[in-house]
């Protein structure tokens, strides 16, 4: 189901004469020439656009993108509706009405779509910051429409999202024989006092807020991502998929406030890379490690300190950016653009400053992304891998050997930096990035063209003056100031004889390195998540 499908049935059930669309305004049925808003908050440029393409035909998707005025039909479940859409230099807005129905009254006595009706929320607080459609939920005050496309299904999957935000969990797991499953603190954690999930109660509730693009995607290719927001609460990455007891889905909180650079302990050296003009800048690291956290926040600094026109190509788009001293342009795979090759290709003709790529998954788009930053621009993307030397050799190894050679001096060239990092448990709860830092200087471009990546480490290493970091230090920095367990932080090094050199070095307790010593007592850190005694599943 289309996201729109929910206010066209409004429209029907209510017996109005149009449903008006535009952005930053609430949607509004015209009772004859009466508005009635039907949602508290108001669509921006962005979402509405990304709505009317939800439903657009191909001809009609591509006026849309062009800004043009177009015309077209639409059929769902409720009816075939005739949608006018005008031009967005005149202001983005649409009228949809019932294919026949008979217009009783003149187009001049039409209800214009109108800021008139300030709803249970102020002008300032009905401006939405996400991407995705307003909630259906009406201000009953205004008009009889109630929810449309609500179910018990919808609701009941909302309140779990509800949960597992009022627990403080990062993610929600759903799985067939189990009862929903959280991860607090990077540990796993059942829910107590729930009941497991069956397998089609768990296909109906994921279906009842997927979108209908994800519906045929899922159905074909047994997974799909897109992301749902809960007006009041949050906004959501959700994955569903496919495994041998049935449907699985999970959910991730994305922060609805974007996070700065200072509130991340962002290193001076790292922010450096905001004010570049042209070259590659990966973050890079494990799922679930805040690679997509950073990367919002070097945008954020760039939106605050620069005047530029930034692109970015997400699957889905999680955080969103209101234009500050910017003009960013947030495009969705599988929504505004086919995938991340297409619009990285499309996006060198848009007038683009800096380009952010979520993920560089295949070898055309890793090459793209090279060749971006060698024509004059600043490319952010991401990659998952744990150190920035191995960042280098995936790179390389996707493409054929006859081509290496030529990558390895593109490479040295373009790269400007790659920033590794992971998550560790805080103590007393809570989790702390430790990142690795690479820098291009000539000697890394050295190395890289020569195809000497494994010498990389050490040069970190003796670069720390220039803001250089291995993710030893970065982890034996975090253990010095008391904010994670030595035992955590040696989990977390790639190197791990090395750590452990450096934890005997500073007289620490190492017994965990002995898996067959007798490990010391230790209370329980405070502040952990009661989660009534529950055991912890999948820990990792």
């Amino acid at each position: 189901m289309a996201q729109l499908d929910r206010f066209l049935a409004a429209l029907v059930s209510h017996r109005a004469s149009a449903l008006m669309l535009g952005s930053d305004v609430p949607a509004q049925l015209d009772m004859h020439g009466t508005p009635r808003a039907i949602t508290k908050t108001a669509f921006n440029e962005t979402q509405l656009l990304g709505l009317l393409q939800e439903l657009a035909p191909g001809n009609a998707r591509m006026a849309l993108e062009g800004g043009a005025a177009t015309d077209f039909a639409y059929t769902s479940d409720d009816g075939t509706f005739e949608i006018h859409v005008t031009a967005r230099a005149e202001g983005l807005r649409a009228t949809a009405r019932v294919q026949g129905a008979s217009q009783s009254a003149a187009p001049e006595k039409s209800a214009p779509v109108t800021e008139a009706a300030p709803l249970a929320h102020d002008a300032a607080t009905a401006a939405p910051t996400r991407t995705s459609a307003p909630s259906a939920h009406v201000d009953e005050s205004h008009t009889e429409v109630g929810m449309p496309g609500a179910s018990p299904e919808r609701d009941r999957i909302e309140g779990m999202l509800r949960m597992m935000v009022q627990r403080g969990s990062s993610d929600l797991h759903l799985r067939v024989g189990e009862p929903p499953i959280v991860r607090v603190d990077g540990e796993m954690v059942r829910i107590p006092d729930t009941a497991v999930l069956q397998a089609r109660e768990l296909e109906a509730l994921v279906k009842s807020i997927m979108p209908e693009r994800n519906r045929g995607e899922f159905d074909n290719s047994s997974d799909t991502d897109f992301a749902h927001d809960i007006p009041g609460t949050g906004r959501f990455r959700c994955n569903v998929m496919r495994e041998h007891k049935g449907t699985a889905a999970v959910f991730r909180i994305i922060p609805a406030k974007v996070v700065s650079v200072e509130q991340l302990g962002i290193s001076e050296e790292v922010q450096k890379l905001c004010y570049l003009t042209r070259g590659l800048v990966l973050v890079t690291g494990p799922t679930g490690s805040g690679k997509s956290t950073t990367l919002c926040s070097l945008i954020d600094l760039i939106n605050r300190k620069r005047s530029e026109h930034v692109i970015t190509i997400e699957d889905p788009i999680e955080f969103v950016h209101e234009n500050k001293q910017c003009i960013i342009t947030q495009r969705q795979v599988g929504v505004h653009t086919g995938s991340f090759k297409t619009a990285l290709r499309a996006a060198l003709r848009e007038d683009p400053d800096i380009v952010l790529v979520g993920e560089l998954r295949d070898l055309e788009t890793v090459s793209i992304a090279i060749e971006t930053a060698e024509t004059g621009h600043l490319v952010f993307a991401t990659l998952h891998t744990t150190s920035a030397a191995g960042t280098i050799d995936r790179l390389i190894d996707q493409f054929p050997p006859d081509r290496q050679e030529q990558v390895r001096a593109m490479l040295s060239e373009s790269l400007r930096g790659v920033i590794s990092q992971t998550l560790c448990k805080k103590v007393g709860g809570g989790r702390v990035a430790a990142r690795e830092v690479l820098l291009s200087i000539p000697s890394i471009a050295n190395l890289i063209r020569e195809g000497k990546t494994f010498q990389i480490a050490s040069v970190i290493q003796t670069s720390k003056r220039l803001g250089m970091v291995t993710l030893n230090d970065a982890l034996i920095d975090l253990v010095d100031a008391g904010q994670v367990e030595a035992k955590e932080a040696y989990m977390k090094a790639n190197d791990k004889t090395g750590f452990a050199h450096m934890l005997r070095n500073r007289g620490m307790e190492v017994s965990f390195l002995d898996p067959t010593a007798e490990p010391p007592a230790v209370a329980a850190p405070p502040g952990k998540p009661d989660l009534a005694g529950k055991a912890k599943v999948g820990a990792r």
